[in-house]
């Protein structure tokens, strides 16, 4: 079915934003510890921190989407997220998303699982979406999980990928379609199970992804060979199968290639064929090759979500001229951090997983409730500070009498950059942590916090400042110096009562990834 009426006229995707966690493990490790092939195609894998999951990891995708497009997020007038692994199976993980991001409360927004299709599906919804007409943001972040002496374990990996779709965004839905043929036991999770499996029937899975696949081509309505994409991006449970897809859908080998990233994240869930398409349009080709293959960022993209089960979503996108200079207007911006720079050995893997960790020590830590905790949400999640209706000068949180002039007359909300200095620096170290951040340390080790001082609404310039504690990662140095330079990330601070509290941590700027 074509994706017509007033969405397809004025929308196309104006900004792509990408984030894979930076630790990875190699597939060689995981032969090693299991003397056993692994993931078919998958080089590394990339591994989520202690403190990153699906949540963390859209907000980052998202933050980089709306930076790309040069969208603000109080502007965006729809929000779809979609996840196989929320943090709950049962919660508004995409309200959740929109706090952190800064998205507007009144904004609708969808949530999509289920499926490995449900990224496509979310796409192909946001885009036939005719109740809003601003801009709309489409994230998608997956961290599939497997026994750990299975293949589904071999080859799982994290990611999360964000669209914003905006009036005279270059690159637009021109079909989608869909096909549905029941193939169960393909790839299935069970009730209250955390871990993706499949009746390991080699030949009924292939068949049944190639089926999928190719039927949702074909109801696109559009001969393959008039479509020449310049990238087909798949969804891909590991290296070989998209491939095997190309024979069947008439392209050549290159144009998978061009949008597949299954070797150096893993598989990445619904987040696989977004992340795909992340690459392929990239400014230098492909976020991790090298530069000098040459590459064009593409122009026209095959995408298609597949679910186990067996069914499938395929989309069409290409670019449009908006103005005389077709080139410069073909080109979508792309904000993408691909490929992690931390490797990881197989036992360092599992403890980052939480496979092979305790749980929190008797006794509790700092019991913050949870209406408590919420009163707070606006400094965890955006770093918004009070500005002194009297004087000007900062408050975070703001609370209380003006701890510049004493005054009582209240205090506008204004929202911090996240930049800021270290003032003091301490590390945890292994058993000093408080009852409610062991389970942190157990998988990820000693941390670093500080009192950073971040900068106000100005940014560096700005000679206001505010004080506050923060947990410090990816510090390439260990314990950041005084005057280092930071920036707030969003990530999992703890849980308490089966509840995960969501906040900012700081990275050092130099371990920052663009």
């Amino acid at each position: 079915m074509s994706a017509d009426g007033p969405a397809r006229a004025t929308l196309g995707i104006a900004g792509v934003g990408a984030y894979v966690p930076r630790f990875y493990l190699p597939a060689s490790a995981y032969r090693e510890a299991w003397d056993k092939g692994g993931a078919p195609g998958v080089d590394r894998v990339a591994v989520a921190d202690a403190d990153e999951d699906t949540l963390t990891m859209a907000t980052e995708a998202g933050r980089r989407a709306l930076a790309a497009a040069g969208v603000d997020a109080g502007d965006i007038d729809h929000l779809a997220l979609a996840t196989t692994t929320p943090p709950n199976d049962e919660e508004e993980s995409a309200v959740r998303l929109a706090s952190l991001l800064g998205v507007g409360p009144s904004v609708p927004t969808r949530q999509f699982g289920g499926s490995t299709r449900a990224g496509a599906v979310a796409l192909a919804a946001t885009v036939g979406e005719t109740a809003t007409v601003g801009p709309r943001l489409v994230v998608v972040a997956d961290g599939p999980r497997g026994a750990p002496e299975s293949d589904e374990a071999a080859g799982a990996g994290a990611g999360a990928a964000a669209l914003v779709l905006a009036e005279d965004g270059p690159l637009v839905v021109d079909a989608v379609g869909e096909f549905g043929d029941p193939a169960p036991g393909t790839r299935f999770r069970g009730f209250g199970s955390a871990e993706t499996e499949s009746i390991g029937v080699t030949q009924y899975e292939r068949d049944a992804y190639t089926r999928a696949v190719v039927g949702a081509v074909e109801a696109l309505g559009i001969d393959t060979a008039e479509l020449d994409p310049d990238a087909v991006a798949l969804t891909a449970p590991d290296g070989k199968l998209p491939y095997r897809a190309a024979n069947a859908l008439d392209v050549e080998p290159a144009r998978i290639a061009a949008g597949t990233v299954v070797s150096r994240t893993g598989d990445a869930g619904a987040a696989g064929p977004v992340l795909g398409l992340a690459s392929a349009l990239d400014s230098a080709g492909d976020a991790g090759a090298d530069e000098s293959d040459g590459r064009s960022p593409a122009t026209s993209v095959l995408l298609v979500g597949y679910g186990g089960g067996a069914g499938a979503t395929a989309l069409t996108l290409s670019t449009e001229a908006t103005d005389t200079n077709a080139a410069a207007s073909s080109v979508v911006p792309v904000e993408a951090a691909l490929d992690g720079d931390v490797e990881l050995s197989y036992a360092e893997a599992l403890r980052r997983r939480g496979t092979i960790t305790g749980g929190e020590p008797a006794g509790g830590g700092a019991y913050v409730s949870v209406p408590t905790w919420k009163r707070t949400i606006p400094q965890r999640h955006r770093l918004v500070a009070g500005e002194c209706a009297e004087c000007g000068a900062l408050s975070f949180p703001p609370e209380g009498a003006c701890p510049d002039c004493g005054s009582l007359a209240g205090y506008d909300d204004v929202t911090l950059p996240g930049t800021g200095t270290v003032e003091a620096a301490t590390a945890i170290g292994q058993g000093g942590a408080p009852p409610e951040f062991v389970e942190q340390q157990q998988r990820a080790g000693s941390f670093p916090v500080a009192v950073v001082a971040f900068d106000g609404p100005g940014g560096e310039t700005d000679d206001r400042t505010v004080s506050a504690p923060a947990q410090v990662v990816h510090s390439p140095a260990g314990t950041p110096a005084i005057s280092d330079r930071v920036e707030a990330v969003p990530r999992r601070i703890y849980e308490q009562e089966g509840v995960v509290r969501y906040g900012f941590k700081v990275v050092p700027t130099e371990a920052r990834r663009e």
